[in-house]
């Protein structure tokens, strides 16, 4: 897989907003499926710097045991070097690096699995890349919790004639054709949903939305020049236009008065 490796930084910035949004009521279902268990085995597939370990493992008991998988290395060992804390009844957790390309995960690579977690990747993949990873993930027989992907839909308050513009650039560049095929971006989760009951499981999808506001100026800009930065490399003519426009935003950032809902949807697949 090729796409964008994500900076350290950004993830870093992100985390908290990561965890504030993620559907919780997903976590109570997978708590259900693995009561009983005295150790668990997680997959995390295109884990970045290890985020969605050091939120989920201390929301559930027993000993675990994380298996992180990511195609580039200096996050993998950002993710070593910072494991979580410990699992919800103070059980120890331990955790291993893998490296590679996780839309073409072999037969084995999620043998003795009992749970595949991932954040903010299905919207990355082509629809061939995503129905590989949906197919690895049944072919585990375990639940799959997929969370953080974009669903195509922002709100900016105050409101701007220019917001529904930008939006639809950046949706479309989202969906851009690549050399992996074309990117799903705010299909994903439809697709995935799809695919996964096709191949006989069950599917749960809740709303899990990024909701920023005048104590996130650090996030907030940095979201929002990467969402118009997209816009204008999907639809050139947008660069001219839209001048004025950042500069009225990141005033209002720096001023506290812009509040902005990033609509993302977290998808539970269990056997």
């Amino acid at each position: 897989m090729t796409t964008t490796t994500p900076s350290a930084a950004w993830l870093a910035l992100r985390e908290p907003a990561d965890a504030a949004a993620r559907a919780r009521e997903l976590v109570g279902e997978v708590r259900q499926r693995l009561a009983g268990r005295s150790r668990i085995t997680v997959h995390d597939l295109g884990c970045g710097a290890g985020s969605m370990g050091r939120w989920l493992a201390p929301r559930l008991p027993g000993s675990q045991h994380w298996v992180l998988h990511d195609r580039a290395a200096d996050l993998l060992d950002q993710a070593i070097r910072h494991p979580p804390s410990g699992a919800a009844d103070g059980a120890p957790v331990t955790v291993e690096a893998r490296q590679g390309d996780v839309t073409r995960l072999g037969a084995g690579q999620l043998a003795g699995a009992d749970l595949i977690t991932a954040s903010a990747l299905l919207d990355v993949l082509s629809g061939d890349e995503l129905l590989r990873l949906v197919d690895s993930c049944v072919r585990a027989d375990c639940p799959a919790l997929l969370t953080l992907s974009v669903i195509g839909r922002v709100e900016l308050t105050p409101s701007d004639v220019l917001d529904t513009v930008i939006d639809g650039a950046f949706n479309a560049h989202q969906r851009r054709e690549t050399a992996r095929g074309r990117l799903l971006g705010p299909d994903a989760v439809r697709v995935a949903a799809d695919r996964f009951r096709r191949r006989g499981m069950q599917v749960l999808v809740r709303s899990s939305p990024w909701v920023f506001g005048a104590d996130d100026g650090a996030l907030l800009i940095q979201w929002f020049e990467g969402w118009v930065a997209a816009a204008c490399e999907q639809q050139p003519s947008l660069a001219s236009p839209t001048r004025g426009y950042v500069e009225r935003r990141l005033n209002e950032i720096a001023a506290g008065r812009l509040r902005v809902v990033v609509h993302h949807h977290d998808l539970l697949a269990t056997p």
